[in-house]
């Protein structure tokens, strides 16, 4: 009687064991499953700069020009674009899907372009995804002859992150006019 006893006692033990193992491993796969389906839903923010060019004529203005295209899965929202640390006085920008090289310009050259500083206050540029835009900046006096050769950095702010971009003073030798 003792044995048949001790039996079912035995049994009791091992079935709340086992029932202990499947729950937590059943919490377990779901808590898995949940994290997998969040993060394989969820879109990053991804822009790369390109064509990044500084010049510096011979008069001593300077002038930049690079591409920012967004390969991320959502639109960025940019908030600030500084060189050397310092936001430009001018930004012009043009959105396109086309790739493009920027070339040394003069102002009136992207006049027809937006202008970033006649984006109001409180309101920021929108880059959809799958797009690029060819940024010009104007208006650098921290930037001068004695500059050329030397590395400048471009920072571009968005809502969740910085990009990070450095390339060399390049000088510019305008055309003579003879």
């Amino acid at each position: 009687m003792k044995l048949l006893k001790n039996r079912k006692a035995l049994s009791t033990v091992v079935t709340t064991l086992i029932i202990l193992v499947v729950s937590v491993l059943l919490a377990t796969v779901v808590t898995f499953y949940a994290i997998n389906v969040t993060t394989t839903r969820v879109q990053e923010e991804s822009l790369q700069i390109t064509n990044l060019h500084v010049w510096c004529s011979s008069s001593g203005t300077a002038s930049a020009a690079f591409v920012i295209t967004n390969t991320g899965g959502r639109d960025a929202v940019i908030n600030k674009i500084t060189i050397r640390g310092v936001e430009p006085q001018e930004i012009w920008y043009n959105i396109t899907t086309k790739m493009i090289d920027p070339k040394y310009a003069s102002k009136s050259d992207v006049s027809s372009w937006g202008n970033f500083s006649d984006v109001k206050s409180g309101e920021y540029l929108v880059l959809p995804s799958g797009t690029r835009m060819v940024i010009y900046l104007f208006g650098m006096p921290h930037i001068s002859t004695s500059d050329i050769g030397v590395s400048i950095s471009v920072v571009v702010f968005t809502a969740n992150a910085q990009y990070y971009k450095e390339t060399n003073v390049e000088a510019y030798i305008e055309p003579s006019s003879a």
